[in-house]
């Protein structure tokens, strides 16, 4: 069983010398969300895109191949052969959705929804409509797992199954999930198929499933999809845009498809926890180093390629043709996180609230019913957010990690606690069996002020561990990739109790250590000066051009706000910059307002300049006002502008 199991796992690590999954995550259950800047997310989701993507699924016969397939109504498959996947992930948006508030409506639709999904179960266990239609087909199953994502389809019903069977603690998903993972493992292993998926996803669902079941094949058989990558000498490999390419130990560069190397290295992280596997702790770190100082675009988004949806190669980071797929944003977020349980360090999470506020966050409207695939960092105009997809793993995907993000604000090593990102919130933290309850209130992103009640079940000694975010440090993103070109405007201060306290910094965390009782208040001021952001000259988009920052925002400017055009304008280095508070835009947000200076080409060819107001708004929350201009980088030097010969107009073209 699995006690043996878990013994030998912690023997191999002290003997490795490496801590593995150290920290716990807190998980959402225990965590409720009062932030004004993400509540009000949080509910769009659960009021609008949990209902609207299901009514989409209807619409577009993702709901109906399950009845088909089950025999509950005649026809053929629709749609696309990965379908399946897109219902699984909005099951579990709705199962995180239910647990945090519960909803007999909306729980007994997707009840009939598993129905569906129960019938169309073949008897010994598989499960994937597109060979189910129009009639079973056996001699096609498990025949092109590069190809027809059979098991990335599995990896997501798994996650969805636990998910739901954690929400509401109905067996039936969870049964159906065991019957498909059980028929998996009877076809795949040593000794059996030795064959990969080129699209990762499987890996992940099964560690979730064995966490839940505690059946060892599953973590066993994760590993096995894991180590098969790259292995020569047993098959045929399908080459780097799967990450099939070198075993995945021998991995250091990111490279093919980006979701599919996010989800492979959240799987190999996940598996590193359990198993003690130094070599995939290695490996990931050196693809995490790879990407943080050559290929992380500042929005904290991955995948420079529309071909392949793919990483371009060291430095390649351009802006208008930037794909950065909202999936692969949400990879990289699940990457980190595991990162930082694995390690305890702050910087994971830099990355992480980099991309949450950012990266992620754009793919999603305010209104929670329209999606971006890719995420530019510079528009002419071609980019708006559309309602569906041919192929929605977007849509799908937001709608599960949306109110998943409670997941991610605190975490515990032993009786120690980690506050990792600020937002109104209180949680309940067990530590070693005594709770003690943690209250924020902030005004962030747009205040950095934090206060923090510390409420522990019994007094006694343990420590606060507060992260001090990189941007508050002065150290913009990890890595070398990005840097701040001003000074900061302050230092980051903390009190207990009204008293201001020293604090030692280790992995990026203020640590308060001290014998806490109820009551106690700790405070934090983080600085929110604006700052410009210059990147490395190896990244040619950016060579003469700036970023605006504040706090954990990243700034745009569009061209709706800027006269209709930004590529002419000019921030030179002393320019003055004005923080606005805009309570009708948005939702609510903070512009930045400076003045920068217009070149226009005049007479004999002159290029004449003048001063010009412009107004930068979070990028997050671009194209919410029609199609039109829009950048991230602006020219901080003439020579990176380009002059006006006339008033501009939104472009027509693609980017």
């Amino acid at each position: 069983m699995r006690r043996p199991y878990l013994f030998s796992i912690i023997t191999m690590v002290i003997v490795c010398g490496v801590s593995f999954g150290g920290v716990e995550g807190v998980s959402f259950v225990d965590v409720r969300i009062g932030d004004d800047f993400w509540a009000g997310r949080i509910e769009t989701n659960r009021t609008v895109t949990v209902p609207f993507d299901f009514k989409k699924c209807e619409e577009t016969g993702r709901i109906s191949n399950f009845a088909k397939a089950g025999g509950l109504v005649e026809g053929n498959f629709e749609g696309i052969y990965f379908n399946d996947s897109d219902l699984y992930k909005i099951i579990e948006g709705a199962a995180y959705s239910l647990k945090m508030h519960p909803d007999a409506k909306l729980e007994a639709y997707v009840d009939g929804v598993i129905d569906k999904i129960a019938a169309a179960q073949w008897e010994d266990g598989y499960l994937y409509t597109f060979y189910s239609l129009p009639k079973r087909q056996p001699e096609k199953r498990w025949t092109n797992v590069k190809d027809m994502h059979e098991l990335y389809c599995a990896g997501h019903f798994f996650e969805g199954a636990c998910a739901y069977y954690e929400a509401t603690g109905k067996r039936k998903i969870l049964d159906v999930a065991v019957r498909l993972a059980d028929h998996i493992d009877s076809v795949f292993g040593e000794g059996k198929k030795v064959d990969v998926p080129g699209h990762e996803e499987i890996e992940i669902g099964l560690v979730r499933l064995y966490r839940v079941t505690d059946e060892e094949r599953y973590l066993k058989l994760a590993k096995f999809f894991l180590d098969m990558r790259g292995e020569t000498s047993k098959r045929k490999i399908y080459g780097a845009y799967c990450q099939d390419h070198l075993k995945v130990v021998d991995q250091r560069e990111a490279v093919g498809h980006a979701v599919r190397a996010g989800y492979l290295y959240s799987g190999m992280a996940d598996v590193a926890a359990l198993t003690g596997d130094a070599g995939y702790v290695e490996a990931i770190k050196g693809l995490w180093e790879n990407v943080v100082n050559k290929k992380l675009y500042l929005t904290g988004g991955i995948g420079a390629r529309h071909a392949g949806e793919a990483f371009g190669d060291n430095y390649e980071l351009p802006n208008g043709s930037a794909y950065n797929e909202t999936c692969a944003a949400i990879a990289n977020a699940m990457w980190n996180h595991r990162l930082f349980l694995l390690e305890g360090d702050a910087k994971y999470i830099d990355v992480l609230e980099r991309v949450l506020y950012n990266g992620f966050l754009s793919g999603v409207s305010l209104g929670g019913n329209e999606f971006f695939y890719p995420n530019p960092l510079a528009s002419k105009g071609g980019y708006q957010r559309q309602a569906w997809f041919g192929c929605s793993c977007c849509p799908s995907n937001v709608v599960r990690f949306v109110p998943s993000i409670a997941n991610y604000v605190y975490a515990k090593d032993g009786k120690d606690v980690y506050v990792n990102l600020y937002m109104t919130s209180e949680a309940e933290i067990d530590r070693d069996g005594r709770v003690v309850k943690v209250r924020q209130e902030t005004g962030y992103p747009w205040d950095g002020g934090v206060k923090i009640g510390v409420d522990p079940e019994k007094a006694g000694k343990f420590k606060l561990m507060l992260r001090v975010p990189g941007w508050a440090r002065g150290d913009c993103v990890p890595g070398e990739l990005y840097r701040y070109a001003d000074e900061g405007t302050g230092t980051v201060g903390i009190k207990v109790n009204g008293k201001v306290v020293r604090y030692e910094t280790v992995k990026g965390y203020a640590v308060i250590s001290r014998k806490w009782k109820k009551g106690d208040v700790v405070e934090m001021d983080m600085p929110m000066g604006v700052r410009r952001v210059v990147c490395d000259e190896r990244v040619k988009d950016n060579v003469g051009r700036v970023a605006i920052e504040r706090g954990p925002i990243v700034y745009c400017l569009e061209g709706i706000d800027n006269q209709g055009g930004i590529s002419n304008l000019v921030l030179d280095e002393g320019a003055k910059f004005e923080v606005v508070d805009k309570p009708n835009l948005f939702d609510g947000v903070r512009v930045i307002k400076a003045v920068a200076r217009s070149l226009k080409i005049g007479e004999v060819d002159k290029i004449d300049s003048k001063k010009q107001e412009f107004t930068a708004v979070p990028y997050y929350a671009w194209a919410h006002r029609g199609a039109g201009e829009m950048a991230v980088w602006i020219a901080g030097t003439d020579s990176a502008a380009v002059p006006l010969k006339k008033p501009t107009i939104a472009s027509t073209s693609k980017f």
